[in-house]
This record gives structure tokens, C-alpha cells and sequence, in this order.
């Protein structure tokens, strides 16, 4: 794989909720890489462990001139979080506005060459066969535990039905076609961002990046990368499934939205989803051991998803913001409901730990 070139700029987008420690190894490894990003902005979701203090300690403006921090007020989730650090990496000077933007949780700790891999798959891929033309819009990184195993929770969706010249264009740099992909380390391309907004801020947790990945890809191009391995620090290993216990809420009432409101998706992927869906479900609630906790959340989450749609995302963000928000916020187009209508004329989920 051919290293990255200075051609495509980079900013990159951490969002960090009372994670100090982590967030010190996850910027400290972003900083390492090979070239850097051009941005780091560190969205802090209100921590309480004095993680926005250790940031402007240890990162000072005079020897990190390249990484802003912006303190939330209250926690407004990964999907919030993402939403405002996205607008604020497009909130840039004349002609510095980045190619792409690198997304990814505190708790991610890109391994050396990841960003590089990324960047090179971007400039290195070419359309075949016809089809949309430009760079993927999105290009996912390989997602290990901290033993090296490839973490399920993060495991992007292959592409049903890649035709084969998407499959042979995404070889011929190492890649695979995705649908969707997690906020666990991905490259999304800020012209697509321009095109069809932000993250849905009222989403908070789970199903924020399920919902903005489909919803960047679809009618585009999308890969997962191999050579970029970030690794992910969660307490367990084990894929989403895995008992949620009371935020089993927002799996419920984020995917009714996605479903019934967010453009994301063509009707045969919501019934193929949504059946799958309702299948790990099925297996959550009976292998949990609370299965009283999970049936509420499936009641309230059904009740609030199908009874109206979320807030948007300016409201969002500026309860959660005590600064002015980055133009883009007000500006941005988003799916129905959450926010505008798309600029392209369209209608329009991470780990819950934030």
C-alpha cells in the first residue's frame, strides 16, 4: 500500500466523554502518525474527570497548534458529539476546508500507518463499470480488541449485490464494498458531508453511525480498509447483541427512526435490516438476564420512535454548547424530521459507552 500523499487534507474528529486516559492514547497515537492530520479537533461531552483541563495542559496551543478542544456543556452522546465536531472541521478558513475527515471514539487507538492506509486507498481507488464518480465517501478501518481479534461490534457491513466492477475497483487498493460502517475509525469525504449534513445529534448513542454511514453511501461508494488497523478499547469483547442492559432504549427507538424517517436506506434494505433486526432482538432478550429491563426499553423505544421524530440538530447542540456553534450546524441540510432538506434532493449508530 502506497503512503499517504499531502494531495488529500485531513481533519480528524475525536469525541471523548470521562475517558482521560484513553483519550491521551488515542491522540497521542493520531499525533504519531505518518503524515499527521492537519486538524485534530477533541469534542469534550461535559466530562467530569478533568478530561478538557488535561487536554489544555498537555496539548498547549504553542506546541499543538493543530488540535482544538471544545467543551460541551452537557453530554450530548456520540452522535451529538460527532455532529458538532464534524460542522467544526468544515468551519475553516478560505481555501483550508479538509478533502476528508477521520472519525473515531476516545477509546480508539490507531495503530502506525492507519491514516496513511486510508488516505491511500482514497487517492489509489478508481470507478470501473461506470458509476458515481470521485473518491468512496467512505472508507471504514479494520477494528481489532486490544488482543488483535477483529471486534464484532465493529464490523462493517458488506455491500449486498456489489456488482463486480465495484468489487474489483475496491481490490485493486486492498479494499472490500461496504453499507454501512461505525464511527470506531472511518474516513467519510467532507463534499458528500456538504451534500447531505450532519449526524442525527438526537440520536445520543447507538445506531448514530449506522444511520449517517447509510445515509453518506448510499448511491455511492464505500469500502473497508484492512492495512488501517485502529484497536478498541472496550471492557468486553463481543458485538452488539451482547446485553445492553438499560440502553437497549436507544437501539429501539434509534432504529425505529431510521426506519420509518431517515432516507438512509431504500425500501428492500429496510425490510432486509429491519428483519435482522428484529431477529437479534429476539436473541438479545432471551439471553439476557434482566429480560424485565429489555422488554421496557423495547416498549418506550417502539413508543418514542414511532411517535414522532427527534429534535434537531441545532436544538441539540445548542443546549449542549456554551460557545457560538460552527455555521454548518444551522446550515446543514439532514433526513427528514431531524433536520433540512439535502441539498441533493434526497430526504434523507458506536459503542454506547460516551
Amino acid at each position: 500500500m502506497p503512503s499517504a500523499s499531502s494531495r488529500t487534507s485531513v481533519a480528524t474528529v475525536v469525541v471523548t466523554w470521562n475517558r482521560r486516559d484513553l483519550l491521551e492514547q488515542s491522540l497521542d497515537a493520531i499525533l504519531s502518525q505518518e503524515p499527521a492530520p492537519d486538524r485534530i479537533i477533541v469534542i469534550d461531552n461535559a466530562s467530569t474527570d478533568g478530561t478538557s483541563e488535561f487536554v489544555a495542559e498537555h496539548y498547549p496551543a504553542h506546541r499543538f497548534p493543530t488540535l482544538q478542544l471544545i467543551t460541551c456543556t452537557q453530554n450530548t452522546g456520540g452522535a451529538g458529539g460527532f455532529a458538532l465536531g464534524i460542522a467544526a472541521a468544515l468551519e475553516t478558513g478560505e481555501g483550508s476546508e479538509p478533502d476528508a475527515i477521520w472519525l473515531m471514539d476516545d477509546d480508539t487507538i490507531p495503530q502506525p500507518g492507519a491514516l496513511a492506509a486510508l488516505v491511500a486507498a482514497r487517492e489509489g481507488y478508481a470507478v470501473e463499470h461506470g458509476g458515481p464518480p470521485g473518491p468512496p465517501v467512505v472508507i471504514a478501518s479494520r477494528v481489532e480488541w486490544i488482543d488483535g481479534r477483529a471486534h464484532p461490534m465493529n464490523t462493517p457491513r458488506v455491500k449486498p449485490g456489489a456488482t463486480p466492477g465495484e468489487r474489483g475497483a475496491a481490490l485493486a487498493v486492498g479494499c472490500e464494498p461496504v453499507r454501512t460502517a461505525s464511527f470506531v475509525s472511518i474516513l467519510i469525504d467532507a463534499a458528500r458531508v456538504r451534500q447531505v449534513g450532519l449526524p442525527v445529534a438526537d440520536f445520543f448513542l447507538w445506531n448514530d453511525d449506522f444511520e449517517y454511514s447509510a445515509r453518506l453511501i448510499r448511491g455511492r461508494r464505500a469500502l473497508t480498509c484492512p492495512a488501517s488497523v485502529v484497536r478498541h478499547h472496550t471492557k468486553a469483547f463481543g458485538g452488539t447483541d451482547v446485553d445492553p442492559g438499560p440502553r437497549f432504549y436507544y437501539e429501539v427507538r434509534n432504529k425505529a427512526w431510521t426506519f420509518t424517517r431517515s432516507p438512509a436506506l431504500g425500501s428492500s434494505e429496510k425490510a432486509l435490516y429491519a428483519g435482522s433486526t428484529v431477529r437479534r432482538w429476539a436473541r438479545t432478550i432471551a439471553r439476557s438476564k434482566d429480560r424485565a429491563t429489555l422488554l421496557r426499553g423495547l416498549a418506550q423505544g417502539l413508543r418514542h420512535g414511532l411517535g414522532g421524530p427527534p429534535r434537531t440538530t441545532v436544538e441539540v447542540l445548542t443546549e449542549a454548547v456554551a460557545e457560538p456553534l460552527p455555521g454548518f450546524v444551522r446550515a446543514a441540510p439532514g433526513p427528514g424530521g431531524a433536520t433540512d432538506e439535502p441539498a441533493d434532493g434526497t430526504l434523507g449508530a458506536t459503542e454506547g459507552s460516551r
